[in-house]
């Protein structure tokens, strides 16, 4: 059941690909049991991780230690995507409340935002923090458009925009409004760079299906906003990128690497459907991979 698996691998499409991974690497399933695993986020000190089951309203910890894993909080009010600030506390994206919160040290949870003008935020989906502690996220309709990853509800803001929490203020501003489907966000290693998935093929024939690049300015705003990578199979969802400033995306058919010029130049295969990754381990050289019902992870030779 665990350990490598039929369908792994690394595929190198460019020569530089190659350098990225150890000739003997394998890539391990660690657990299996979910229903759409989402939202890895790694703790140093504890050296566990914690991810998302959303439909079935659970997070779940996996214990470096040794391998086990335990319910982390159940319900979860169908929590997708997380992240971890600068102090080291858990930053959490809900679909059920339609907000963003943060877990402190004691356990109790704050309210970061929950609505933008008066109106109810629609799914807050993925987020990123940035160094001066402001909050970036996603918001677009996966939550709120069946009972599955939350409730149906209706849709109050108008629109599928992404927004930032000032980390002065806690002011909310709407950053970009012309996405079908905003999903998976990082920043650039020097965070000069903002990078947004697409997602909105999966409910729009023929919509986007693509990462765009954003320039940040001092300010906290976005300019710019090209298409950086088309996907090839399924759709970009969650990603991360590395200190040489690769991108590391999800996609159908496991895990696609982005030189940042753009050029696609490996994959990770996965039997399965990839939600998210993101970079672990006491050096960073891990990338744990979220597939539908599975959690992988595989050494790297690069640091995330």
């Amino acid at each position: 059941m665990f350990g490598e698996v039929e369908g792994t691998g690394f595929e190198v499409i460019d020569p530089r690909f190659a350098g990225c991974f150890a000739g003997h690497a394998r890539v391990e399933r660690l657990w299996t049991g979910a229903r759409w695993l989402e939202g890895p986020t790694w703790f140093g000190p504890g050296r566990y991780l914690v991810v998302s089951d959303i439909p079935n309203n659970r997070m779940l910890r996996w214990d470096e230690t040794n391998g086990v894993v335990s319910e982390f909080r159940k319900p979860s009010n169908n929590s997708n995507g997380n992240t971890v600030d600068g102090q080291g506390r858990l930053l959490t994206c809900e679909h059920l409340t339609r907000r963003v919160t943060r877990t402190e040290f004691g356990g109790s949870v704050t309210v970061i935002a929950d609505q933008f003008d008066g109106k109810r935020f629609n799914s807050p989906n993925d987020l990123v923090v940035k160094s001066d502690g402001s909050i970036w996220f996603t918001d677009p309709t996966y939550g709120i458009m069946s009972d599955y990853e939350g409730e149906r509800q209706d849709e109050e803001i108008g629109g599928c925009h992404v927004y930032r929490v000032d980390a002065g203020t806690g002011s909310v501003t709407k950053v970009a409004d012309d996405f079908v489907k905003p999903n998976g966000i990082a920043f650039s290693p020097d965070e000069s760079l903002l990078y947004i998935a697409d997602t909105g093929a999966s409910h729009m024939p023929g919509g986007p299906r693509h990462i765009r690049r954003f320039a940040v300015s001092d300010q906290g705003g976005l300019s710019g906003g090209e298409v950086f990578a088309e996907c090839s199979n399924g759709l970009f969802d969650g990603f991360r990128v590395d200190r040489d400033g690769r991108l590391w995306t999800s996609a159908g058919d496991g895990v696609h690497c982005f030189e940042p010029d753009g050029t696609l130049i490996g994959k990770i295969r996965i039997p399965e459907s990839v939600a998210n990754v993101t970079f672990g381990g006491p050096r960073r050289n891990r990338l744990f991979i979220c597939g539908t019902t599975s959690l992988y992870s595989a050494y790297l030779t690069i640091n995330g």
